[in-house]
Parts: C-alpha cells; structure tokens; sequence
C-alpha cells in the first residue's frame, strides 16, 4: 500500500519502529511486577505506579518535544529523544529500590515519548487526506500491539534472565533505532516552514476545540484501560488465577491479533464510513466486550469458576475490547489535528500532554483500586467504556450542529 502523497518520504516501518520501541518499553516488564515488588521490598500497589510514573514522564516530554521539533526540526529530537531513552534504561537497569525505578522510568519516558508527538509531527507534514487516515491506521495498530507484544518478550526474558535484563534488551532495539533513523530518517520539517508559534493561542484554541478535547479523551481512555490492564493483568492473571509470566506474556498475542485486526479494519472502511461513525461503533465494540468482562466475573463470585475458564474468559473479552480500542483511537488521532498544520509540533505536543495526562490517571485510578481480588478490574473498565460513548455522543453532537 502506497501512503506517500508529498515529495518527502519518510518510511511508514521506520515511523513505526521509532513509535513502537517506547510503547513495548510500557508494558515489557509488566509480567515482572510482583518479582520486582519481592525484589525491591515494595507494595503491589507501589510497583503499578511505576507505569503510572512512565506515562507521566511520557506527558511532560511530548509536551517537551513537540514544540521544540517545531523550532529545531523533527530529525534531531528523534535522536535526541532515543539517546535519552537509553539513559533511562540504564538507569532502570541498575535500580536497587523502587525510588531509583521510578525516577529511571520517568528519564525514560521522556525521551520515549518522541516517538509519540514527533512521530505525529512528521506524518502530518508528510501525509495529506484518505493517506494520513491511513497511515494513522498503521500507527493506531502500532500503539497497540507493541505494548501487546511487551509482555510476551518480557515473560521470557525475565523468566530466563532476570528482570533487569529487559532494560538491557531495550537500550539495544533503541540503538539500532538510533542509528537506523540517523541513517535513513528525512527531515520533514525544513527551515523555510520553521517559524515561532504563539504557545497561548495554541492552548486557548486547542481548550475551545471540542473535537481536539473529544478526541483527547477518547485516546486517552482507551489507552488508560489497555495500560491498566497490562499493570493490573500481571497480578490479576499471575497471583490470582496461577499462569507464570511467560504464560502470561503469552496471553497476550491474542490481544495483538485481535488489535492488529481492529487497525485494519479502521483502514479498510476509512473511506466508506466516517471517522465518527467508525468511532462509535468501535467504542460499542469496547464496551460489549468489558460487559462481558464483569458478566463473567459476577457469575464466578455467585458460582466459582475454574481458573482455566476465568483465564479463557478474560483474554476472550480483552480481545474484542482491544479491537475496539484500536479501531477508536486510529480515528480519532486522524480528525484530532487536521486544523493545526499551522502550528504541527506544537499541538501535537499539547495534545498528546493532554492525552497521555488522561492515561495517567487512568492507571492511577486501577492501581488505587487494586485491593487483591478480581472485581475492581472489570468494574472499572466497564465504566470507563461507558464514559468512551459519552465523549464521542457529545463530540458527534457537536460535529452535527
């Protein structure tokens, strides 16, 4: 498939690849988390705020990066952004408490979160029309299966090697990134296009924007619950229903599939239906399967189920909300910013702040409810699918009038 409709051509893979390495590096560790909680004499609740803590850093950097790729150009705050990321990673590498784990993954956050909003930046300077939906679709598909795919090499990293050995893996991918993007990345945002943009315009603007803050929120939920589920999962799944965490990391190429599938399916009927017809529909999809989600789990308090059947039952319904969630959120990162390409970097940068402040505190919401049983999980997340309608009701109202 042909996405290039500009005469610069970065390469989608390579787009992907700088997008995908920061967000497997969310969640590879996550079948390692009641190890680490052992290891670093910490509470459960204490080691699930360490992604909380990542997407927080993830927040301040694209808030970061965004606005100065609009001044200096994408190209070197890729570089810069993965350099930085390396750092955190060895300092996650060398952690002894769960202080030093924490100040370490907000290091790496911020240089991983380029790959958020500059990765943003450069298709939008690059791609134009059905080709950028299209394109976003890929990149939709990227966000979730890459954190997807995170527990399955974590499970068998840290169940051979050790857990710390999963940072030494990452810095390794995001060196070849590294070099392979100082190689081959083309610089989309020249000197000519290069102006000052008034930061406070950008956010009065962006603030009266339903679509943007619609958008925002539906991004942000959906990536909320998938990251909860990763945090959550690992205890959920591991202490609670018994798998070893590479059976748990391997839970999940189920959910990737169903992902993957999920980012196809936005690209193939982008130019059929609407983006916010697709939406809701994907967002119905979403709350079908956490319905069944606590319909399952209800009746298992009511009768007690087998745990293989809990465990079948779990994957099977995160499968159709991790369609859902994928489609949903390639549509509304495509109609999110279509205004903007005044100010690209900039309220790429913003919004993704925006965004990723909503994941934030959506992790923070399950991990403060964690409480060792299997209710809270589903409860919540079938909650938030309701408010997911909500959002894209009112933002669709808007859209109409």
């Amino acid at each position: 498939m042909k996405y290039i409709t500009t005469s610069i051509m970065p390469a989608v893979w390579l787009i992907v690849l700088i997008i995908g390495v920061p967000q497997l590096s969310e969640t590879v560790y996550t079948p390692s988390l009641p190890d680490i909680a052992h290891a670093l004499l910490c509470s459960e609740s204490m080691v699930e705020y360490t992604l909380t803590v990542y997407l927080v850093g993830f927040s301040v950097g694209v808030f970061f990066w965004g606005m100065l790729s609009d001044r200096i150009g994408r190209k070197p705050c890729v570089l810069g952004g993965i350099a930085l990321f390396i750092i955190g990673c060895i300092g996650c590498y060398y952690s002894t408490s769960i202080t030093q784990l924490m100040i370490s993954r907000f290091v790496q956050a911020l240089g991983g979160s380029i790959g958020s909003v500059v990765t943003q930046a450069i298709t939008r300077d690059a791609f134009q029309g059905t080709a950028l939906n299209k394109v976003y679709s890929t990149i939709g598909s990227a966000m979730c299966i890459f954190p997807a795919i995170g527990p399955v090499i974590g499970g068998q990293i840290a169940e051979h090697f050790g857990w710390s050995t999963i940072f030494l893996v990452l810095i390794a991918m995001a060196a070849c990134i590294g070099i392979i993007s100082a190689l081959h990345l083309p610089e989309t945002h020249h000197l000519e296009d290069r102006q000052s943009v008034p930061i406070l315009n950008v956010i009065v603007t962006l603030l009266s924007d339903k679509h943007v803050i619609g958008a925002g929120l539906i991004v942000g939920i959906c990536n909320g619950m998938y990251f909860s589920y990763f945090a959550e999962g690992s205890f959920y799944l591991i202490k609670m229903l018994g798998l070893t965490p590479s059976q748990y990391g391997y839970s999940f190429i189920a959910i990737a599939i169903a992902s993957m599938i999920g980012g196809i399916a936005s690209a193939r009927f982008n130019g059929r239906y609407t983006a916010h017809t697709l939406m809701k529909l994907s967002n119905i999809i979403v709350l079908i399967g956490n319905l069944l989600f606590v319909l399952c789990i209800t009746l298992h308090h009511i009768s007690p189920m087998s745990s293989l059947f809990l465990i079948s039952m779990t994957i099977i319904t995160q499968m159709i909300a991790g369609f859902g969630m994928c489609s949903s959120t390639s549509n509304a990162l495509a109609i999110a910013l279509v205004n903007y390409k005044w100010c690209t970097g900039t309220a790429s940068s913003l919004f993704g702040s925006f965004y990723y402040c909503i994941v934030s505190l959506v992790t923070l919401g399950m991990g403060t409810l964690h409480n060792g049983t299997l209710l809270p999980m589903p409860l919540y997340f079938a909650t938030l699918s309701l408010l997911l309608l909500f959002v894209q009701r009112m933002v669709q109202k808007d859209t109409i009038k």
